[in-house]
């Protein structure tokens, strides 16, 4: 029995689509700034932030001049999963967890905009896509079943397990293995812009974003061993030599036949000694159009961002133990940023107090994605925002909002590495005007996840196969200028 490259190649091809680490859709990242987080609903911002959340609101900047905003944001992530598959209690249990973990400290972005009468121009650096690493210390429940299933290797354990329960011989045979498995993605984009301010309710924007996309993998399998194996090797081969000796023949074949498949089960495993180390890189253009509607005190805001079209290249210095030819060097594949609808309303209740509305959808059934997992979203993400904002006085403002998020991907999309799940967020900070000219803003925003347990049968297990959950927590802090 030998276990094949195939299970190695099979489990890491989940790691081509890494989630993002942020709010928004699979592959983009709405929070840009320390405004977001203590208020997630700002689609019909007129502030700095504007450049990312409504860019055609930027005509109604409260002077002209320079304007720029500079922020840092930490991220911290778990995902938990929790896999269910009879095969583990060769390894000590029916259901395992396995927990991957990302921390990323420094997520940095700019904005800037220059008003001059109805004009103005605007730009931005930051992370719009993933910005962080995901650690799998322990491997995946993929890597184990595929190791379990390729060639009977599970179902031969248990059957010669089963031999000896029958004939009384302890301890049983189980496996090990050293496994880990760890993924990188960030996209950077670049954005320039121009906000032209039709007349004083109307106002227009055009852009485009330089999406440059920047992914990593690497992992291994190997050290695999069958445990317990000289002692049930010894017992079998004991027991099959009294049966001999007393004249009773008719197990004695069968034990010794068993004693010698453990000796084949060990060499067919100690061969397995896999490893991949991939880098990614590749660029798209985003166009980006707005509209803003301003009256009395409502503002309306509304941008589209098309569809990037993007395909990844592997490096030329690529390692790539296994058969999969998606990982060797050179090789391209598809990556494309999903089209980005966003609609945003705020209303100022009161001189002081302003609320404010929000509409996200991701259309990321028409987004290309490796292995066409585009096909298994029912249309795509959408998301709900509400938020208000108090300013206590001119030094002082107070804000805080939520978002509900409903993924719209089915079982088939759900995989160890790349799932997407329902969730609700909380956002909430302040911001201090330090002069007339600087304020700092500082936030928290985190996520609750459903949990999903899949119901699609993968690698051979028997559903439920994977129930997958996930924490988000994100604090973030900014410095506005004007002048």
């Amino acid at each position: 029995m030998k276990i094949t490259k195939k299970l190695f190649s099979t489990a890491i091809v989940c790691c081509l689509c890494v989630n993002c680490l942020f709010a928004g859709g699979i592959l983009t990242n709405t929070n840009q700034s320390a405004h977001f987080l203590r208020n997630p609903a700002r689609g019909a911002s007129m502030e700095i932030d504007a450049v990312y959340t409504n860019p055609a609101g930027l005509a109604k900047l409260s002077r002209d001049g320079f304007h720029f905003t500079l922020n840092n944001q930490s991220a911290f992530q778990t995902r938990t999963i929790t896999s269910a598959f009879r095969g583990f209690s060769l390894s000590g249990g029916d259901t395992k967890v396995f927990e991957g973990k990302t921390t990323a400290l420094v997520i940095p972005s700019f904005m800037a905009a220059y008003k001059t009468g109805d004009w103005v121009f605007s730009g931005s650096v930051a992370i719009v896509g993933g910005g962080g690493s995901l650690t799998f210390d322990k491997g995946l429940p993929s890597f184990e079943a595929l190791v379990l299933n390729t060639q009977g290797f599970g179902t031969s354990l248990q059957i010669i397990n089963s031999l000896g329960s029958h004939f009384g011989i302890s301890p049983q045979l189980g496996y090990s293995l050293d496994m880990s498995l760890k993924g990188n993605s960030m996209i950077l984009g670049t954005q320039l812009g121009a906000t032209y301010a039709i007349n004083d309710m109307f106002s227009v924007f055009a852009g485009a974003r330089l999406a440059f996309v920047n992914n990593g993998y690497v992992g291994y399998l190997n050290n695999v061993r069958v445990t317990n194996a000289n002692e049930m090797r010894t017992g079998l081969l004991a027991v099959a030599n009294q049966l001999e000796n007393a004249g009773q023949l008719e197990n004695v074949s069968t034990l010794r036949q068993a004693a010698g498949n453990i000796l084949l089960l060990e060499q067919g495993v100690a061969a397995t000694n896999l490893s991949i180390d991939v880098t990614q890189k590749g660029m798209g253009i985003t166009p980006i159009i707005g509209f803003n509607f301003n009256w009395d005190r409502l503002n309306v805001g509304v941008k589209y961002e098309f569809i990037t079209k993007i395909e990844v290249e592997n490096s030329k210095e690529s390692i790539n133990s296994t058969p999969m030819a998606d990982f060797d060097p050179g090789v391209r594949t598809p990556h494309d940023i999903p089209a980005f609808l966003a609609i945003g309303a705020q209303y100022d209740i009161l001189p002081c107090v302003t609320i404010s509305t929000g509409y996200h959808h991701f259309f990321d059934s028409n987004a290309k994605m490796a292995n066409n997992k585009q096909e298994y979203i029912n249309g795509g993400i959408n998301e709900f925002l509400l938020g208000a904002e108090w300013r206590i006085n001119p030094k002082f403002l107070v804000s805080a909002g939520g978002q509900l998020t409903r993924s719209g991907v089915t079982d088939n999309y759900q995989t160890d590495l790349s799932y997407s799940l329902n969730s609700y967020s909380i956002g909430f900070g302040g911001a201090m005007n330090v002069t007339e000219k600087v304020r700092i803003n500082a936030g928290y925003f985190f996520t609750v996840f459903e949990d999903w347990t899949d119901k699609t049968v993968h690698y051979g297990y028997t559903p439920p196969m994977n129930t997958y959950a996930r924490t988000n927590n994100v604090f973030g802090v900014g410095v506005d200028f004007r002048f």
